[in-house]
C-alpha cells in the first residue's frame, strides 16, 4: 500500500511538472548590459551601461499556470496568441531571431546616420520568415531560405517580388532561385490564391504563401559587430541604437548610470510599443537600473509608458520611467541629464 502511495505521488509530481498545457507563460527576464555585445572599431567607452530587457516565455505546465493566475507579473497566452497558425516552435524561434537581426540593422542605420558616420546599405534578397499551410511554398521552401531571383530577375527587396508576381494569375509558374545553408537551389512554384483570412478587397490575391524580410548587408566606417546571442524579437531596437551611438560619439551619454529600456526602432527613429512592459520594468529594477525608457505611443492612455509607471509604483522602485516617442527623445533626455 505504501509503495502504491509513493508511486501515485511521483506520478502526480511528474504530471504537474512535465505535462504541457496549451498555453505560454511570460515572466520577468533580465536586464543585459549591451557593452560586451556592441563593438564599434575604435569606439568610445562608457562609465555606465545601456541595457536591454527581456521577458522569459515558456510552455505552461500545471504549476506555472496556477502561479500565473495569482501573479501580477506572470501572464498567460494561448498558443495562437504567440505563434502563427501552423507554425512550429522552431519556426517561431527562427522568426524571432530574424526580427532581432532586422532590429539590429535598423539600430545601426539610425545610430550611424545620427552620428554622421559612413554607412552603405545593400539589399540582398528576401528571407522566408513563415509559410502558410496549403500554399505552394509549403512543400518547396523552408523558413530561413533567401530568395534571390524570380524568373531570372534579381530579387533585392519586397518591391521586386511584387513586380515578379504582378499581372500573373492562379496556376502561373514562377522559377525561384534561393540560397539555403549557403547552397544555391532552384525551385519552381505555381501561384495560388491566399486563404480567405489573408485576402483584402474584392480582387483575389495570389502568391506563393510566405512572409518575409529583406536581407541586408551594411557596410560601415567605422566597422561594427553586434552580437545579440540567442535573444529574439524586435523590442531591443531603441537600446541597441543608444548603445551603438554612444560608442560613435565622444560624449558618454550614460553619465555613469545603468540605463535600461525597451521599444522597437524604425529607420526614421520612431520608437514603437512592445509586449511584456510590466515584466521588463521588474527586470530592470532587479538589475539596479536608474533610468528606464518606455514607448510613449503618442501619449495614449494605455501606452507602454503608462503601464510602466503603474508597474514601477506597484513594486516601489526609485527607477525613473521616461516616455519616448523617438530616438531623439531619448538622446535629448540624456544630453540634458544633470
Amino acid at each position: 500500500m505504501r509503495k502504491f502511495s509513493i508511486l501515485s505521488f511521483l506520478l502526480i509530481v511528474l504530471a504537474v511538472t512535465f505535462i504541457e498545457l496549451p498555453y505560454y507563460v511570460t515572466q520577468p527576464g533580465d536586464a543585459q548590459n549591451l557593452t560586451p555585445l556592441v563593438a564599434v572599431e575604435g569606439g568610445h567607452g562608457s562609465e555606465g551601461a545601456f541595457m536591454l530587457t527581456t521577458v522569459l516565455v515558456g510552455k505552461a505546465n500545471v504549476v506555472n499556470y496556477l502561479w500565473a493566475k495569482v501573479s501580477d507579473y506572470r501572464d498567460l497566452y494561448s498558443i495562437e496568441e504567440i505563434r502563427r497558425d501552423d507554425e512550429s516552435d522552431e519556426e517561431y524561434h527562427t522568426r524571432q531571431l530574424h526580427y532581432m537581426e532586422n532590429s539590429k540593422e535598423t539600430a545601426i542605420i539610425v545610430a550611424y546616420t545620427k552620428a554622421n558616420k559612413t554607412i552603405e546599405i545593400k539589399d540582398k534578397g528576401l528571407v522566408v520568415l513563415s509559410i502558410i499551410e496549403g500554399m505552394p511554398s509549403e512543400k518547396a521552401l523552408q523558413v530561413g531560405d533567401r530568395i534571390v531571383a524570380a524568373d531570372k530577375h534579381t530579387i533585392f527587396n519586397h518591391e521586386d517580388l511584387e513586380v515578379a508576381i504582378e499581372g500573373k494569375k492562379k496556376g502561373d509558374i514562377i522559377q525561384f532561385e534561393i540560397i539555403r545553408a549557403n547552397e544555391s537551389l532552384t525551385v519552381t512554384l505555381p501561384l495560388a490564391p491566399f486563404p480567405k483570412k489573408y485576402q483584402v478587397g474584392t480582387e483575389e490575391k495570389v502568391g506563393i504563401g510566405i512572409s518575409h524580410k529583406v536581407e541586408r548587408e551594411l557596410i560601415t566606417d567605422p566597422k561594427i559587430e553586434v552580437d545579440s546571442e540567442d535573444i529574439g524579437g524586435p523590442s531591443a531596437g531603441l537600446m541597441f541604437t543608444l548603445a551603438i551611438y554612444n560608442q560613435l560619439v565622444e560624449t558618454d551619454l550614460t553619465h555613469g548610470l545603468k540605463i535600461a529600456g525597451t521599444g522597437t526602432i524604425s529607420e526614421s527613429g520612431k520608437v514603437g510599443p512592445i509586449g511584456g512592459i510590466k515584466q521588463k520594468v521588474v527586470a530592470a529594477d532587479h538589475a539596479g537600473a536608474a533610468i528606464f525608457f518606455a514607448p510613449n505611443e503618442g501619449g495614449d492612455e494605455d501606452s507602454n509608458y503608462k503601464n510602466a509607471l503603474k508597474a514601477a509604483e506597484d513594486i516601489g522602485t526609485t527607477m525613473k520611467i521616461v516616455p519616448v516617442d523617438t530616438f531623439e527623445d531619448a538622446l535629448n533626455y540624456l544630453m540634458n541629464l544633470k
